[in-house]
């Protein structure tokens, strides 16, 4: 979905469209709340750790998602993911196979990951994360979810967009919160901010004394350096923006750019199009990868894709974060061996 422009208004200047549908965000707020004391969720033997966020659209959570899986790792820990498989059609529990699965069926960002963790999709949280227990889990990472009461989690981190924030502060569709910002961080218990960090290095938008970590996207140039090459980029994520002013960064030369919705599916038609345009400027097509996993197979190879990594500013910070987890996924891991 493309966000409304008074989403990004400031939370002490509501247009009038953010008035007039500040009583449904309320609606849906309790709705939430409703949905989240009534739900019984469920116990996972090994510890959970949920990465969400408060806004619609993309913040990092899957860069994210990596990081800390990848973080666990070095501390031996094997950790699955746990996916929604958002923009699939198989509705799980589901082990996702990079090699033979689709985007169409198990979600782009599912079959991303996959190619570095096991990742388990399903619209059954609670199902999913029993079966990716048995499969031998000695810990689960949720991508999202954070609003979802399936599963108890036992770390849930925030990952916000240290530009964007939470646009206006008011609740959908009214603003792009999941739920009012008070509740949201009553149930974390760390946030990440994504993003260069504010003047003097005060997070805002957060509670006083609520922890909070730095980190940053970086690109990964495994075929050299792009500076001095001319690309035309599209890219269908939560802010298109921050991919052009990735490329950027790089020293590249921008001679185009298109964006789509998050998660939009790719037709030839449209690849044919932006192949079409890009030629006629002397460019190279590129996008995310997180697009790249959603191309037509003809297009696989033609189109360049940049791929991201997360980059913790305190790593020390974050594994003393991740230390009880550990523990406990350590121990778990030592049980199910004798």
């Amino acid at each position: 979905m493309r966000q409304p422009e008074f989403w990004t208004d400031a939370p002490d200047d509501p247009s009038l469209s953010t008035r007039l549908l500040t009583p449904v965000g309320a609606m849906f707020a309790m709705a939430g709340r409703l949905r989240r004391a009534f739900a019984r969720p469920y116990r996972a033997n090994a510890p959970v750790i949920c990465v969400g966020n408060l806004v619609v659209g993309g913040a990092g959570k899957t860069p994210t998602v990596l990081a800390l899986a990848e973080r666990l790792s070095v501390m031996g820990v094997s950790a699955h993911i746990l996916s929604r498989g958002y923009g699939g059609s198989i509705s799980g529990p589901h082990r996702v196979d990079p090699d033979r699965d689709k985007a169409s069926e198990v979600g782009d960002e599912p079959l991303l990951m996959a190619h570095r963790f096991p990742v388990w999709i399903g619209a059954d949280r609670a199902v999913t994360a029993q079966i990716a227990e048995e499969a031998g889990a000695d810990a689960l990472i949720m991508d999202d979810g954070f609003q979802n009461p399936g599963v108890m989690k036992d770390l849930s981190i925030l990952v916000i967009d240290a530009v964007y924030g939470h646009g206006n502060g008011r609740v959908m569709p009214a603003g792009p919160l999941r739920e009012p910002l008070s509740e949201g961080f009553g149930r974390a218990q760390a946030a990440i901010f994504v993003g260069s960090p504010p003047p003097g290095g005060r997070w805002p938008w957060t509670p006083r004394r609520f922890p909070a970590f730095a980190a940053r996207l970086a690109p990964v140039l495994n075929d050299g350096p792009l500076a001095g090459r001319r690309y035309f980029a599209f890219a269908g994520i939560g802010r298109p923006e921050k991919f052009f002013d990735t490329l950027r960064e790089t020293g590249a030369e921008l001679v185009g750019r298109q964006g789509f919705p998050d998660h939009h599916p790719y037709s030839e038609a449209i690849l044919a199009r932006l192949e079409a345009r890009a030629q006629e400027l002397g460019a190279q097509l590129i996008t995310t990868e997180k697009d790249a996993v959603r191309l037509p197979e003809r297009y696989v190879g033609r189109v360049a894709y940049l791929p991201v990594a997360l980059g913790f500013a305190d790593p020390d910070a974050i594994d003393e974060l991740l230390a009880p987890i550990a523990v406990r996924a350590r121990r778990r891991a030592q049980q199910r061996r004798y």
